[in-house]
């Protein structure tokens, strides 16, 4: 069977329904531009699931998209509080299960949907030819095949953390402690306080996650006698961000340092600074880390919050540009240096910052970071706005706002600062799927 694929008969294919990738499929939505979001977990916001209990920085009215403000707002949505700030599971049941169910997304979800891999059809990351022109093929974990007009990569990090060893390997012994190491965020007050309740727990990492665990152990220690609690820093100094009274552009963010530098005075937390893991050893029941400098500290567990990193496997035989130093686009790795931008939200940016060699693809959200952790949600929401208009063809492609507030989304009425043409497109139809012997026409792609 031959079958010609026009451009715009093809999808836009979304991987992950997070914050992001939903923002993603509202905007495209809204520029009469199909989607089709491929999400690997069971429901929108799966991974979130992990974090549930974690209450965020920013408030509502900077964590929902405009997009999908509009979209909820059709759909009859009772809105939250926009001053209020929800933790993870209210961001799952209150916007994003919500948002995943209105009709002009509903049927453009596919759930379990893990993606494997990302080429162009019938030919590799060598073949130049009619390249802009050739559908994307996207291959699932389940042996299926879907061709795309273009790929928005928004799925995320969190299934890839930083290892415990301090020179971005793991450390040694690393795998053999397993059962004694959480790399996710654990609920220490709930599900996870029997395990470190009257126990000694450690935390690697210099990093807002790794502060919100401490704050948690300490309150934990205050209820449960015999807890104890150690903060291990690789750098020689507390990362600057715990400062007192640091100015940060979150205030809930900002206070922390004010706290944490409080309880390590008072020693409520003991600090290990310039401690460079290099090994985990398995002792009875607990296990000790050693540092290069031959320091050691034993413990009952340890809460690696050293980071995530993006994982660009998936895309092997597409052409990327990606900086040597953060793993993101070179467009946009000066932007979120984190020498010089700590502390800052990254500056406006959209298709020409975050765009590759790869004609149609794009990294948005956090994955678009690398190895650099300064996100806002906020910030991917303008990365997916100016990426769908790019797609569609509309001027507002280079339109960035202004202001890291440029997105926020502030009750039912809100209307875009600069709107697109908003006409949701409801699913009509399958999207087509590669079969073995079909051929695909090279039809050039406008805008791209």
């Amino acid at each position: 069977m031959k079958t010609e694929y026009a451009a715009r008969r093809l999808p836009v294919v979304v991987i992950g329904a997070g914050p992001v990738g939903l923002a993603a499929a509202a905007h495209l939505t809204g520029h009469e531009v199909p989607p089709l979001v491929l999400e690997a977990g069971a429901a929108a916001g799966a991974a979130i699931g992990d974090w549930r209990h974690v209450r965020l920085f920013s408030r509502w009215g900077d964590n929902i998209d405009p997009a999908a403000g509009r979209l909820l707002d059709a759909a009859g949505w009772a809105p939250p509080d926009p001053h209020h700030r929800p933790t993870g599971a209210e961001l799952v049941q209150e916007y994003l299960l919500p948002l995943a169910r209105v009709p002009a997304l509903a049927g453009r979800i596919r759930y379990r949907a893990r993606v494997v891999g990302i080429g162009r059809y019938g030919m590799d990351r060598l073949g130049g030819t009619g390249r802009a022109g050739t559908p994307f093929v996207v291959r699932l974990m389940d042996g299926t095949e879907l061709l795309a007009r273009a790929i928005v990569d928004a799925s995320g990090t969190w299934h890839n953390p930083n290892h415990l060893g301090g020179e971005g390997l793991p450390a040694i012994g690393e795998a053999e402690a397993a059962a004694y190491l959480d790399f996710s965020l654990p609920d220490v007050l709930g599900a996870g306080r029997p395990v470190h309740a009257g126990r000694h727990t450690v935390v690697v990492g210099a990093g807002h996650s790794a502060a919100n665990i401490l704050l948690d152990l300490v309150e934990l220690a205050a209820r449960q006698p015999g807890t104890r609690i150690t903060w291990v820093v690789r750098r020689v100094g507390v990362d600057p961000v715990f400062a007192p009274d640091a100015p940060d552009a979150l205030p809930a963010r900002g206070a922390i340092g004010t706290r944490l530098r409080q309880l390590v005075e008072s020693g409520a937390v003991a600090l290990h600074t310039g401690f460079v893991t290099g090994r985990v050893d398995v002792l009875a029941s607990q296990v000790r880390l050693t540092a290069r400098d031959g320091r050691a500290v034993v413990a009952d567990r340890v809460v690696v919050a050293t980071g995530f990193r993006a994982d660009h496997r998936i895309a092997a035989q597409l052409r990327l540009d990606l900086d040597p130093v953060l793993g993101t686009s070179r467009g946009l790795a000066p932007l979120i240096d984190p020498d010089l931008t700590r502390r800052l939200p990254a500056p406006p940016h959209g298709v020409a910052e975050l765009r590759h060699p790869e004609p149609g693809y794009f990294v948005a959200g956090i994955k678009s970071y690398g190895q650099a952790s300064a996100f806002l949600m906020a910030t991917g929401y303008r990365q997916v706005r100016t990426i769908a208009a790019h797609l569609a063809g509309s001027s507002a492609a280079g339109w960035y706002g202004t202001g890291w507030y440029g997105t926020g989304w502030y009750g039912t009425g809100h209307r875009f600062r600069r709107p697109p043409r908003w006409h949701p497109v409801h699913p009509d139809g399958p999207v087509p799927v590669a079969q073995p012997d079909e051929t695909v026409s090279a039809t050039p792609y406008a805008n791209q």
